[in-house]
């Protein structure tokens, strides 16, 4: 067994940690309260109707109005602005777009250099324009740092920073327990790879918050509590339904809709909902801080395939969350799923197994929710009805800086924009297809299950992961 994480239940203890905790995203929580941008009841016309309020449809209307601001720009949304993955995610703001350079290489060998001048110049600009847009969003460009917490990762992590070093990555190796555990101090380090300039940590809300008034001042129009329903033709335009019986009738239609049941039938077959769960610490004090170290402040994911990731907020708290990645049969999105006491105490007791030295501690917030994936786990893109809607959707949970990157794609692809970008294999392939139920569920389960496994047997794959490998289809964090 090379896991370090137990094998017997959750305790009572390790559920106390939690049981007073807020079930609600830590970052929306701390956000000023706002009143909400009117629903739309009426019908009216636009240039561009954006469909989704989280990251990429945010940039996409900046980036609308930015290339023409006499293009009248309408965006809706069925909930809140940045209250799904937006405002629920852990705040790893990393340039890769293609979920790391491994999965890079394994899908996208060919075009992996462009890719990642794609993805850093990329994140250069998205600094720049928080900078532009005076977005305070707590941004810290603290770099990628991943710990070995398994004999085994010690050698992969010391050939990914070679690898990281021929792509242009400033990076250092932590050979060792004693250097790795002088950084962080966990009893489970074993070695660990900081790659510096692979980009940082924000608060994801308040950069969704941020994003939203500059898409008000630059003259955007924004709808919240407006589910759209349907698309269809209407002469030279979209129309565009919605459940508070209001429609949109617009020369251009952009979906952003992540991992909401998609309105284009086509995405269904290639998207899924996994739901994700995280928990937030109480502020450390001087001297909790202190018994941990992390004075560098760098966004931490361990080198496995059941992998947490965690990270200080800017008031010294820790975000615990991963692990289980959660795919429930026919993929429904509701809230009430949001909330899953077992992946909670789970959580608990693998932090406290991490930082044995915060025994005591307490968690104030507790939250999960759904995320778009799809088999190559990183965005891809279309269009529809003869090119007038387009879509950047599948991410896979690292969409904080890509979501720049894919609306800009999106919007390049609805207008007719030819660009070193759109003509790449990239953006014009899809991922392979998830099969149709029961076989979806049997495939994703058969492929967690197995990827737990390998963890426990020092890496070893089996012939299932295996398989996936050869066929471009694995995936190792």
């Amino acid at each position: 067994m090379s896991t370090p994480w137990p094998t017997t239940p959750p305790t009572a203890r390790d559920r106390a940690t939690y049981a007073d905790a807020e079930p609600r995203s830590f970052w929306l929580s701390a956000l000023p309260p706002r009143e909400p941008e009117p629903s739309l009841h009426e019908t009216t016309e636009a240039d561009l109707c954006i469909i989704g309020g989280g990251y990429t449809g945010l940039w996409a209307a900046l980036q609308a109005k930015s290339d023409d601001p006499d293009r009248d720009v309408v965006l809706v949304e069925a909930d809140t602005i940045g209250g799904a993955a937006t405002g629920r995610n852990g705040g790893f703001c990393i340039g890769s777009l293609t979920h790391g350079l491994e999965n890079g290489l394994a899908r996208f060998s060919d075009e992996l250099r462009l890719l990642e001048r794609f993805g850093r110049e990329n994140l250069s600009e998205l600094v720049n324009d928080v900078q532009r847009y005076g977005i305070d969003c707590d941004l810290e460009l603290t770099g990628e740092f991943t710990p070995a917490i398994a004999g085994y990762q010690i050698e992969e992590l010391r050939e990914s920073g070679r690898l990281h070093e021929r792509y242009g990555y400033d990076v250092e190796f932590f050979p060792d327990a004693a250097s790795v555990q002088a950084e962080v101090a966990s009893p489970l380090f074993q070695a660990g790879l900081w790659v510096k300039d692979a980009g940082g940590v924000l608060d994801p809300a308040k950069l969704a918050q941020g994003l939203l008034r500059a898409a008000q001042r630059a003259g955007v129009r924004i709808h919240e509590g407006t589910r759209a329903t349907a698309l269809q033709e209407a002469g030279p335009a979209v129309s565009v339904q919605t459940e508070q019986s209001g429609e949109i009738r617009a020369r251009r239609v952009l979906l952003a809709t992540n991992a909401s049941p998609p309105l284009l039938r086509a995405i269904r077959r290639y998207i899924v909902p996994i739901y994700d769960y995280a928990l937030v610490t109480e502020p450390l004090s001087e001297e909790r801080l202190r018994s941990i170290g992390w004075r560098r402040r760098q966004g931490l994911g361990d080198a496995s395939n059941q992998f947490h990731y965690y990270r200080l907020t800017a008031d010294n708290r820790i975000l615990w969350g991963g692990f289980e990645a959660v795919y429930r049969f026919g993929g429904p999105v509701e809230a009430r799923l949001d909330d899953d006491e077992a992946t909670f105490a789970r959580l608990a007791q693998n932090f406290l197994t991490a930082f044995p030295q915060l025994d005591g501690i307490r968690f104030t917030h507790r939250w999960g929710g759904a995320i778009d994936t799809c088999s190559r786990f990183s965005v891809f893109f279309g269009t529809a009805l003869g090119g007038r809607v387009s879509y950047a959707v599948g991410y896979t949970g690292l969409g904080v800086a890509a979501t720049r990157w894919g609306a800009r794609v999106a919007l390049d692809l609805m207008d007719g924009r030819q660009t070193e970008a759109t003509q790449t294999r990239y953006v014009r392939s899809k991922p392979v297809p998830f099969p149709p139920e029961p076989l979806r569920t049997a495939v994703i389960q058969l492929t967690r299950n197995r990827l737990a496994a390998a963890d426990r047997r020092d890496g070893r794959r089996g012939l299932w992961l295996g398989a996936l490998d050869r066929l471009g289809l694995g995936f190792n964090s």
